[in-house]
């Protein structure tokens, strides 16, 4: 059974590296794509995923094994991409995304049941909501992120931006709110809007 990341943690505290080296293989895959999803910019992502385990490095005294790691090491990450996103000597045009990908990952080979219409089409809304998600106030985007792409709950993702979970299910509604007001805007002609933003309701 493997150890879970608190444990891991501790045993880091009490001068096991390779529970350290452990918790990076488990987490640098998943900061990294967080972390350009978030900055859109893979290189910035890279430094900052390092940046991330640097400072979970020199933390590690004060880690508490009450608190949940994942957490914990995603609130690191997020101060520091958004400290990043503040910094008024990254220009905005250094945050573009490469022609070819889609929130890191790149898009996928077409089905083969799809017809050539219906995977340009796929591609046209998977863009579309890239766009609009990157055209959110910057912690909105942070919280979508958080949501629909960490998969965090409620109480993880408000511990991970400081706030309530009231304040963080008030911030997801005017997020969603703007998504579908953008791409009903967009899109009128056609019939839906994608699932996930249909199905995301504010409660």
């Amino acid at each position: 059974m493997e150890p879970i990341d608190s444990d891991l943690m501790c045993r880091f505290q009490q001068g096991d590296q390779t529970a350290y080296e452990e918790l990076v293989n488990r987490y640098s895959v998943r900061l990294h794509r967080f972390l350009q999803r978030l900055v859109l910019n893979s290189a910035v992502a890279e430094e900052l995923t390092q940046d991330t385990f640097l400072r979970v490095f020199l933390a590690r005294e004060r880690y508490q094994a009450s608190a949940t790691f994942s957490t914990w090491i995603y609130r690191i990450a997020t101060n520091l991409a958004l400290n990043w996103l503040r910094d008024s000597r990254h220009a905005r045009q250094a945050a573009s995304l490469e022609a070819l990908t889609i929130f890191g990952t790149r898009l996928q080979i077409p089905c083969p049941e799809r017809t050539a219409e219906e995977n340009l089409l796929a591609m046209v809304n998977r863009d579309r909501i890239r766009m609009a998600i990157e055209a959110l106030p910057e912690r909105q985007r942070l919280a979508v992120i958080l949501h629909k792409y960490e998969g965090m709950d409620y109480e993880a993702i408000a511990r991970t931006l400081g706030c309530s979970v009231a304040a963080l299910k008030s911030l997801l509604c005017r997020a969603y709110a703007l998504l579908r007001g953008r791409l009903t805007a967009e899109d009128e002609a056609q019939n839906s809007l994608p699932l996930y933003i249909e199905a995301t309701y504010c409660s």
